[in-house]
């Protein structure tokens, strides 16, 4: 069994790190020490998106993470070809919509996703970054339409750097926390992105 340390790892390196371990394990467990809260909830996350049995104990300084592979076959890397149909990303980069005046931006950005709800077609997941974190979270005049959303099936997940970064982590009402690797793989395996 494969055993990795991913304590003290900055984002995204504790899923970067599990990728390359679980590939390298060829089906064998793998066991990953990681820190409470978002790496935790990140590793977690991206095993049990590609298949795999995570089980967790409490450890010292964090959690052991025992990711266990359904099948005997060894691990095949996730590759994806973007445009080639696949999922709809929507990446929300700001807490507004377009270059106007903040106060029309943000009457803009609220519509959009109010409106998103009439809508038969939906994208799969929404990503949330920079200040676009803010409609995600505790105060956001979204937080309704963006918990109605996932509950039809849309991904809502927020980077966990920039909830740091504007110290809402703990506000986070909408979705799930995310990282780098999650955002960037999401885009470049999209079927189309919309970037708002």
């Amino acid at each position: 069994m494969k055993i990795i340390d991913c304590r003290n790892m900055a984002c995204p390196a504790p899923v970067v790190t599990t990728k390359r371990a679980l590939e390298e394990a060829g089906g064998e467990t793998v066991q990953v020490l990681v820190d409470p809260g978002a790496p935790r909830e990140n590793v977690t996350r991206f095993a049990e998106n590609r298949g795999f049995a995570v089980s967790e104990a409490e450890a010292d300084n964090g959690f052991t993470l025992t990711i266990t592979s359904p099948g005997s076959a060894p691990v095949e890397p996730v590759r994806t070809v973007a445009g080639k149909g696949g999922k709809t990303v929507m990446l929300v980069a700001s807490d507004r919509l377009g270059d106007g005046p903040e106060e029309l931006g943000r009457l803009l950005m609220k519509n959009f996703i109010i409106t998103l709800l009439d809508l038969k077609e939906l994208p799969d997941r929404m990503l949330f970054v920079n200040t676009g974190v803010l409609l995600s979270t505790e105060g956001s005049e979204v937080l309704e339409a963006l918990q109605s959303l996932g509950n039809r099936g849309v991904e809502v997940l927020s980077c966990g750097v920039c909830l740091d970064f504007f110290h809402r982590k703990e506000k986070l009402v909408a979705g799930l926390v995310t990282n780098m690797f999650t955002i960037a793989e999401s885009l470049l395996g999209a079927g189309s992105v919309v970037r708002l």
